[in-house]
Protein backbone atom coordinates (compact mmCIF):
# COMPACT_ATOMS: atom_id res chain seq x y z
CA UNK A 1 0.00 0.00 0.00
CA UNK A 2 1.13 3.68 -1.06
CA UNK A 3 2.21 5.64 2.11
CA UNK A 4 0.00 8.91 2.53
CA UNK A 5 1.53 12.04 1.14
CA UNK A 6 1.77 14.58 3.85
CA UNK A 7 3.89 16.73 2.78
CA UNK A 8 5.68 17.93 -0.39
CA UNK A 9 8.46 16.85 1.51
CA UNK A 10 7.10 13.39 1.38
CA UNK A 11 7.40 13.09 -2.66
CA UNK A 12 9.88 11.27 -4.17
CA UNK A 13 9.79 14.09 -7.26
CA UNK A 14 10.31 17.04 -4.72
CA UNK A 15 13.15 14.99 -2.98
CA UNK A 16 15.00 13.82 -5.90
CA UNK A 17 14.84 17.89 -7.09
CA UNK A 18 16.31 19.17 -3.75
CA UNK A 19 19.29 16.36 -4.61
CA UNK A 20 19.80 17.61 -7.72
CA UNK A 21 20.14 21.24 -6.39
CA UNK A 22 23.61 21.04 -4.96
CA UNK A 23 24.89 19.16 -7.65
CA UNK A 24 23.91 21.65 -9.79
CA UNK A 25 25.56 23.88 -7.63
CA UNK A 26 28.68 22.15 -7.03
CA UNK A 27 29.35 22.12 -11.17
CA UNK A 28 28.05 25.60 -11.54
CA UNK A 29 31.06 26.88 -8.77
CA UNK A 30 33.44 25.45 -11.36
CA UNK A 31 32.35 27.68 -14.27
CA UNK A 32 34.38 30.47 -15.54
CA UNK A 33 33.82 33.56 -13.30
CA UNK A 34 32.93 35.79 -16.17
CA UNK A 35 29.82 33.25 -16.07
CA UNK A 36 29.08 33.97 -12.36
CA UNK A 37 25.48 36.21 -13.97
CA UNK A 38 25.51 34.57 -17.18
CA UNK A 39 25.18 30.89 -18.08
CA UNK A 40 25.92 29.70 -14.36
CA UNK A 41 23.07 32.43 -12.59
CA UNK A 42 20.82 30.58 -15.03
CA UNK A 43 21.54 27.24 -14.65
CA UNK A 44 20.91 27.69 -10.99
CA UNK A 45 17.73 29.37 -11.14
CA UNK A 46 16.46 26.36 -13.24
CA UNK A 47 17.49 23.80 -11.08
CA UNK A 48 16.04 25.81 -7.90
CA UNK A 49 12.89 26.20 -10.06
CA UNK A 50 12.14 22.53 -10.04
CA UNK A 51 11.65 21.51 -6.12
CA UNK A 52 9.83 25.36 -5.81
CA UNK A 53 7.48 24.30 -8.12
CA UNK A 54 6.96 20.82 -6.69
CA UNK A 55 6.48 22.26 -3.25
CA UNK A 56 4.28 25.54 -4.24
CA UNK A 57 1.53 23.27 -6.18
CA UNK A 58 1.19 20.57 -3.92
CA UNK A 59 0.44 23.20 -1.23
CA UNK A 60 -2.11 24.70 -3.53
CA UNK A 61 -6.16 24.05 -2.78
CA UNK A 62 -7.24 22.07 -6.50
CA UNK A 63 -5.12 19.19 -8.49
CA UNK A 64 -5.49 21.30 -11.58
CA UNK A 65 -3.12 23.92 -9.89
CA UNK A 66 -0.69 21.19 -9.01
CA UNK A 67 -0.30 19.74 -12.40
CA UNK A 68 0.09 23.69 -13.53
CA UNK A 69 3.32 23.66 -11.32
CA UNK A 70 4.25 19.88 -12.22
CA UNK A 71 3.96 21.27 -15.75
CA UNK A 72 6.38 24.46 -14.58
CA UNK A 73 8.77 21.68 -12.97
CA UNK A 74 8.79 19.89 -15.94
CA UNK A 75 9.70 23.01 -17.82
CA UNK A 76 12.29 23.97 -15.69
CA UNK A 77 14.18 20.32 -16.07
CA UNK A 78 14.10 20.45 -19.98
CA UNK A 79 15.44 23.76 -19.60
CA UNK A 80 17.99 22.98 -17.03
CA UNK A 81 19.08 20.02 -18.98
CA UNK A 82 19.32 22.51 -22.47
CA UNK A 83 22.01 24.85 -20.42
CA UNK A 84 24.27 21.88 -19.11
CA UNK A 85 24.30 21.19 -22.57
CA UNK A 86 25.54 24.68 -23.28
CA UNK A 87 27.72 24.49 -20.93
CA UNK A 88 29.01 20.83 -22.34
CA UNK A 89 29.57 22.42 -25.77
CA UNK A 90 30.90 25.97 -23.98
CA UNK A 91 33.26 22.93 -22.10
CA UNK A 92 32.69 24.58 -18.89
CA UNK A 93 31.33 21.05 -18.55
CA UNK A 94 32.99 17.57 -18.58
CA UNK A 95 31.22 14.72 -20.84
CA UNK A 96 31.69 12.59 -17.51
CA UNK A 97 30.06 15.55 -15.37
CA UNK A 98 27.41 15.85 -17.43
CA UNK A 99 26.36 12.22 -17.89
CA UNK A 100 26.56 11.73 -13.77
CA UNK A 101 23.80 14.90 -13.76
CA UNK A 102 21.85 13.14 -17.16
CA UNK A 103 21.31 10.19 -14.61
CA UNK A 104 19.74 12.78 -11.96
CA UNK A 105 17.76 14.50 -14.38
CA UNK A 106 16.29 10.98 -16.13
CA UNK A 107 15.52 9.45 -11.96
CA UNK A 108 13.64 12.80 -11.40
CA UNK A 109 11.93 13.10 -15.13
CA UNK A 110 10.46 9.94 -15.07
CA UNK A 111 8.32 10.00 -11.90
CA UNK A 112 7.41 13.69 -12.24
CA UNK A 113 5.71 12.62 -15.39
CA UNK A 114 4.04 9.89 -13.77
CA UNK A 115 3.08 11.95 -11.36
CA UNK A 116 1.40 14.23 -13.92
CA UNK A 117 0.04 11.26 -15.67
CA UNK A 118 -1.93 10.19 -12.48
CA UNK A 119 -2.93 13.50 -11.30
CA UNK A 120 -4.54 13.90 -15.00
CA UNK A 121 -6.34 10.43 -15.03
CA UNK A 122 -8.14 11.37 -11.77
CA UNK A 123 -11.72 11.97 -12.08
Amino acid sequence: MAEQVKSFRDLKVWQRAMDLVPEIYRIARQFPSHERFGLSDQIRRAAVSIPSNVAEGHSRRHTREFIHHLSIARGSLAELHTLLLLALRLQYLKDQELSAIEQMLIDLRMPLYALISRLEAKP
